[in-house]
């Protein structure tokens, strides 16, 4: 069998990314011909590697096995070339880095931050929530990730760098808006719009009011931060959301934060990696550079002061 690493490595990022155009933008190469060589794989291993269903494709039985073994094999090529860096004391590289969902909101600045000091750097950014990147890290994927807590079931180097506060949110009209050290118990009343269950922001929430032995209820679940603020906005109940999304609703008072005792809710952001993983000196240099500068690059959003409002356990609901 006559297969080639460069046929290996497009199978990966096809497999990778589910889909042969992503694909083919990540390595500068046209469709056709990722295509091309796929068809020529397939060819030289005498099974389907790829079915398609409706828009999207997937992994046949052959395509798992053969993908396994390209994961394997780029990562030996990615040790070699780090060691060889190593040794020309190279400041210029690929960083593989992938965030959660609520991450997007400031990775992009510290990697703005980041590549003025290192312009010769490219950078990949996969953006998922933490179910597929926990994945990532068991497969040992990217370089590094960022998220809240890390798992455990995982042997992992992680590193504490900022902090994530969730507070809880509502339209500014809401009544609870008005009111200053509201108790937990009164939220038992309202609708919330949680994340999905899974997610470390649910996982967070739930924690902390089973702790206190709150039950919320939860009216709807949604993936994406963009959507819980949406349907918040609409008036569809209250959120649970990381302050870090929330800079341009608070600037424009399209969204307020609520005053609840023993709210925000503290979390952290942490820089995570495989443990022994190797890494190569850009990102090495990016590992320390989150870990020393990112308080200083990124800022919370900050909310409008807030009026002098009434206490909620002065309110009666009619």
């Amino acid at each position: 069998m006559n297969v080639t690493f460069r046929q290996l490595r497009l199978l990966e990022a096809v497999a990778r990314n589910s889909s042969f155009t992503r694909a083919s933008e990540e390595l500068h190469l046209t469709q056709p011909a990722v295509s091309t060589q796929i068809k020529q794989l397939e060819q030289e291993v005498g099974l389907p590697l790829f079915e398609q269903m409706g828009k999207k494709i997937y992994l046949t039985e052959a395509g798992k096995e053969v993908y396994a073994f390209s994961r394997t094999i780029a990562q030996q090529f990615r040790d070699v070339e780090s060691v060889l860096d190593d040794m020309k004391g190279v400041k210029r590289g690929t960083l593989s880095l992938t965030v959660t969902s609520t991450g997007k909101y400031f990775a992009p600045y510290l990697l703005a931050e980041f590549i003025k000091h290192h312009p010769g750097t490219q950078v990949h950014l996969e953006v998922t929530n933490r179910e597929e990147l926990v994945a990532q890290l068991q497969e040992n994927i990217p370089d590094m990730v960022i998220m809240g807590t890390p798992p455990d079931n995982i042997e992992l180097t992680a590193q504490a760098f900022m902090e994530n506060p969730l507070v809880i949110i509502a339209r500014p009209d809401h009544p609870l808006a008005q009111m200053s050290r509201i108790p937990l118990g009164q939220l038992a009343e309202e609708n919330f719009i949680l994340r999905e269950r899974g997610s470390g922001t649910r996982n967070a929430v739930e924690r902390f009011f089973s702790q206190r032995g709150i039950k919320l209820n939860t009216s709807m679940e949604m993936s994406r931060n963009e959507a819980i603020k949406h349907a918040v906005m609409a008036g569809l109940g209250l959120g649970i959301v990381s302050l870090h999304t929330l800079e341009f609703e608070l600037a424009l008072n399209r969204i307020a934060i609520l005053s609840v005792e023993g709210f925000p809710i503290m979390k952290e952001w942490y820089l995570v990696h495989r443990s022994g993983k190797r890494m190569s000196p850009i990102a090495q240099a990016f590992h320390d550079f989150v870990l020393n500068e990112a308080n200083r690059v990124i800022t919370l959003p900050q909310p409008k002061p807030r009026p002098a409002g009434r206490s909620a356990r002065r309110v009666t609901r009619s």
